[in-house]
């Protein structure tokens, strides 16, 4: 099977809370692990440990995926809060190192939402810390109470390999379900699809590495079941993504 390495997403000590008060949790949002869990995919979600007992993880893998969930704290990319959005630096610390290690194993990653913000973040880029109040005349593009239900077109960058994965979709729209987007392009980073209405960059790809090896979408496409046939078909996406794993895999 191949073994695709997820990041995890954490939730801290509250002693209001009724089970596991006092500790930290490192969990697996469970659309993504319907996502990713395709027959012959053994999603393994990767907790915070020391290198030592990281690094024989790490090894592994066949392939990386980093999930969405809470901000990228704005001290990671050199600036301060402007306001409520603090961002989640012990969850920064972690990803950004398990980043460094996917990227350094030469194993394709696909990043999602936050980790495509993360990913742009790794590669010295930076964020819209609340698009909202940062740009005029932009989409909502987060509603707490609309959630993935929230859509809006999207247009991929001509010839590029997203262009290329959904040139014959009838529907080219996504979901959205983020606040934060990204401002300034990380180095060797280029985009490959934008919201057309406002120019919110949508994807992103690291151009050091083949084509759609490193990759990230701002949408969810783990979420796209609730939308269904309003927008992109995920497993186009998510298939491409596990060609690439399976080109390192060749008795597979």
């Amino acid at each position: 099977m191949l073994k695709i390495g997820i990041s995890a997403c954490f939730m801290y000590p509250d002693p209001a809370r009724a089970v596991f008060g006092p500790k930290t949790l490192n969990y697996l949002e469970s659309d993504m692990a319907r996502f990713v869990s395709k027959e012959g995919v053994l999603p393994i979600l990767i907790p915070d440990l020391d290198d030592e007992r990281l690094l024989p993880i790490i090894a592994e893998m066949d392939g990386f995926v980093f999930q969405g969930g809470t901000d990228v704290a704005p001290e990671a990319y050199g600036e301060e809060p402007i306001g409520r959005w603090k961002g989640d630096p012990i969850r920064d610390v972690y990803e950004l190192k398990l980043f460094e290690l996917a990227v350094k194993s030469g194993k394709p990653i696909l990043a999602i939402c936050r980790g495509m913000q993360l990913m742009n973040v790794y590669f010295g880029g930076s964020l819209y810390q609340d698009t909202d109040t940062q740009l005029e005349d932009v989409l909502t593009h987060r509603d707490a109470d609309t959630y993935d239900y929230l859509y809006h077109e999207v247009a991929f960058t001509k010839g590029k390999i997203l262009d290329k994965i959904y040139q014959n979709a009838a529907v080219k729209q996504v979901n959205s379900v983020h606040h934060q987007s990204v401002k300034k392009l990380g180095k060797n980073v280029e985009i490959l699809a934008e919201s057309p209405t406002d120019g919110i960059i949508e994807a992103i790809g690291y151009t050091k590495a083949p084509e759609g090896w490193i990759m990230g979408v701002q949408w969810h496409p783990e979420f796209s079941e609730t939308l269904k046939e309003s927008v992109i078909n995920a497993d186009l996406l998510y298939n491409f993504f596990l060609t690439q794993v399976k080109s390192l895999k060749p008795d597979l």
